[in-house]
């Protein structure tokens, strides 16, 4: 318990970050001994009347995470990620929530655009639940659209979800029932205190274990400059695999992955391409399922007036999607799509191609 403290104490210290925390580990051999040089060491960088991180606050922390059902890993503990422990800013404390179990297995990380189109999400659902039948833990940041898609293909055979913010707070909301599961069949993980509300800064700290926890990152659909090109840079600078499925040139979700592969990352169309690329081998983990066949398409929400156009526009690009598996994709009925569908066509955004199959036009 007192050098768990001691490391929550450390990390939660004023100027210390990841690296920081791991070279003060390196140079004084342990996180007490760290902490009680750290005043002569901020003294002698002109920082005057530096105090630490006090004691108490590291404990309430402990308390709050244990409260939510949460484990505190600690960097160098035998159940701490280890392709994880291998990166430069290895986070030196990880909140999980879950089987962590699934920490030590090999890992993909599969990630894409938020408002992913309908062919997007069917492609994440049917990579994620390939490679989780091929005995790898999916892993991914939780958003909605390709993370959410992925995260819910992968869930009978192990899924990890890095969150952003603090191990009992959900961001986005919607995913709040996904992640109620995950902490039952998957794990969540996270290495902000609970109780953090998600910022801007979050996202790309977040990003960098999403990577650093995988040998291979999926990149789905990206927009040009996307969180998910920022995840796709960490591997390669953690000496992560890149693979990146191509799309229509028209669609903007696709110039992300369209430019990963010029520059130099592996084309996907299915998981036998990452495994045939990576060495890896088909494995099975755990008890048999009883599914066997993909995942259905996640629920949608409820339809309304307000938003479902742009909902609409979301699921479409320059590719051709059925006006069938639309409806579906939606959760809507025809009657409930027909009124809103007419009117993009009729304002020149959606147009309809022969064999009911309906494309979005390029503005």
């Amino acid at each position: 318990m007192d050098k768990t403290v001691d490391i929550l104490r450390l990390i939660r210290s004023r100027r210390v970050g990841a690296v920081t925390f791991l070279r003060l580990l390196a140079e004084h051999g342990s996180a007490r001994a760290a902490l009680a040089a750290l005043p002569d060491i901020a003294r002698a960088s002109g920082v005057d009347r530096y105090e630490v991180c006090p004691e108490g606050v590291a404990i309430a922390e402990l308390r709050k995470g244990q409260a939510a059902g949460a484990r505190l890993v600690c960097w160098g503990d035998a159940d701490y990620p280890p392709a994880l422990a291998q990166i430069a800013d290895a986070p030196p404390v990880l909140w999980a929530k879950g089987d962590t179990g699934l920490l030590a297995r090999p890992m993909v990380a599969l990630v894409g655009a938020r408002n992913a189109s309908s062919l997007g999400l069917r492609m994440a659902r049917k990579l994620a639940f390939g490679l989780a039948e091929a005995g790898q833990v999916v892993v991914s940041g939780l958003a909605r659209g390709i993370d959410a898609e992925a995260h819910e293909a992968a869930l009978d055979r192990g899924t990890v979800a890095v969150m952003a913010g603090g191990i009992d707070v959900i961001y986005p909301a919607e995913n709040a029932a996904l992640a109620a599961r995950m902490a039952e069949q998957g794990c969540l993980l996270t290495e902000q205190p609970p109780g953090t509300e998600p910022q801007a800064r979050h996202f790309p700290l977040r990003n960098r274990i999403v990577s650093g926890l995988a040998h291979s990152v999926v990149v789905v659909e990206a927009a040009a400059r996307s969180g998910s090109l920022i995840t796709a840079r960490d591997a390669l600078d953690q000496g992560r695999e890149v693979f990146a499925v191509p799309g229509h040139p028209f669609d903007a979700r696709a110039a992300g992955c369209n430019q990963l592969i010029r520059e130099g990352a592996t084309l996907l169309t299915q998981v036998s391409d990452l495994l045939d690329a990576t060495g890896q081998s088909a494995m099975n983990f755990g008890a048999p399922v009883r599914r066997r066949a993909p995942p259905a398409p996640r629920p949608a929400p409820p339809p309304s007036a307000e938003g479902l156009a742009q909902r609409i526009l979301d699921r479409l690009g320059p590719s051709p999607l059925a006006e069938d598996q639309l409806i579906r994709d939606l959760g809507l009925t025809p009657a409930q799509l027909a009124p809103e569908l007419l009117a993009l066509e009729l304002e020149g955004v959606v147009e309809r191609q022969a064999g009911g199959m309906l494309v979005r036009t390029p503005h």
